[in-house]
């Protein structure tokens, strides 16, 4: 088993690669020469099957700094088949170990290949090509003794973006040096960089909180938002995506700034880029917390604030550790009653196995060659031993078979003509 794992030394979130799953071995042309086996027969046996390229969750990983590295990711291919029935081994699979909460998807089709949001839950993301069967799997009453044996399968090949969104219970919002790594280090174990300017948290921070009766959750610190941070201002259109899966919002308004904003006007602000970013954030249960009210004028500024919004608002100075053992047990009572309104919800259905199976193909003109383009008939070509009459007479009755000839006729091919499928060229005859 082979794993990538990443490490803590700088927080990355998003990376586009490539990864190419193992191909199948090939399958073996052999047959019996034993002195004392009567008739002999076929005796090549299957090539291995390709390694998968899969993604495993990890609880403890929270960045995907060393899939950086990592632009493509190529799986091993299969042993190939021996004669006197050997079957080729099957390539060991590749194991990338990704925090809980990425996000797969195709580049190509915009589609979610897995959300990984469980403990060591698992996606084969590309599947690795089947063993080709050697001459003796095409053994038939009529043909005892085929000359006959298949290539292995291509291994899926896909283009990726590997996306983080964290997992967390409470996801703290404002605008920048509100205080919410103040706040985050005094409830929890986090120990985030704080200092008196603007975009101090260049990463979102995870915190666990123990709360009282043994219950705990997670709190994540994202980093200050700004007016326009959902059409890219500042660093909040980098981590709003992260706030998505959080069950509330923990709104953090500063009512002691010595720069006199308007606490109101930053809580709407924050709100309206919430909103612009996902209707669906401002949905989810959402908290005030008034901090700094260690400030002279803060209470002034508080009075104000609250004849302007329908929320409770919690008071709270988070360097001096006021009112925040209430706050902590406010949010854990929150998430129980959300606990309460929302089925479990069960995983497996975010983990989606999409797989190439189209056989649809498409005819052309290309300088003088008819191309022919799809997959099946490219996995064929490429799975097809053309050493032999029969593979040769096998892969024409494909042909017909998958409609292929007829189409051709239809395009206007003529006896002669070259026909192109994958990297293969051959001379088209009736």
């Amino acid at each position: 088993m082979y794993n990538y794992n990443t490490g803590d030394s700088m927080f990355v979130d998003e990376i586009n690669m490539k990864v190419k799953a193992g191909d199948g071995g090939n399958g073996c042309i052999a047959f019996r020469r034993e002195k004392y086996v009567e008739f002999g027969g076929p005796f090549g046996g299957n090539g291995g099957n390709g390694s998968n390229i899969v993604f495993e969750a990890d609880e403890g990983l929270n960045t995907l700094v060393d899939l950086h590295q990592y632009k493509f990711i190529k799986g091993e291919r299969g042993d190939h088949g021996g004669g006197k029935g050997k079957h080729g081994k099957n390539a060991e699979e590749i194991v990338i170990k990704v925090p809980l909460g990425t996000v797969i998807k195709d580049l190509d089709t915009e589609t979610v290949l897995a959300d990984l949001v469980n403990k060591k839950q698992r996606a084969v993301i590309a599947k690795g090509g089947r063993g080709g069967r050697g001459n003796m799997a095409f053994a038939t009453g009529s043909n005892p003794a085929p000359s006959l044996a298949e290539n292995g399968e291509p291994g899926e090949e896909k283009n990726i973006k590997v996306e983080l969104k964290m997992l967390a219970d409470v996801g703290l919002v404002g605008m920048p040096s509100v205080g919410k790594s103040t706040i985050i280090s005094k409830i929890s174990a986090a120990k985030p960089k704080i200092a008196d300017y603007h975009f101090t948290t260049l990463h979102p921070n995870l915190g666990v909180v123990a709360a009282s009766d043994g219950i705990s959750f997670v709190v994540a610190d994202l980093p200050g938002l700004i007016k326009g941070a959902s059409q890219g201002e500042g660093l909040g259109d980098r981590f709003l995506k992260h706030i998505e899966r959080t069950k509330i919002i923990a709104h953090i308004v500063d009512m002691g700034s010595f720069e006199q904003r308007d606490p109101y006007e930053d809580y709407q602000t924050i709100n309206q880029e919430l909103a612009n970013f996902s209707e669906e954030l401002m949905k989810k249960p959402q908290i005030i917390v008034a901090n700094k009210m260690d400030i002279p004028w803060a209470q002034e500024k508080l009075k104000e604030f609250k004849k302007q919004v329908n929320l409770p608002v919690y008071e709270i100075s988070a360097i001096n550790n006021q009112g925040l053992s209430e706050l902590v047990n406010v949010l854990k009572q929150m998430l129980a009653e959300t606990k309460e309104k929302t089925s479990e919800e069960t995983f497996e259905d975010h983990i989606i196995y999409k797989f190439n199976t189209i056989d649809d193909f498409n005819i052309y003109r290309e300088n003088n060659v008819w191309v022919v383009r799809g997959y099946e008939i490219e996995k064929l070509v490429k799975m097809t031993n053309f050493t032999t009459d029969e593979a040769v007479d096998r892969f024409t009755y494909k042909l017909r078979k998958m409609g292929i000839d007829d189409k051709l006729k239809d395009a206007g091919v003529k006896v002669g003509d070259i026909v192109r499928i994958a990297d293969f060229e051959f001379e088209y005859q009736e």
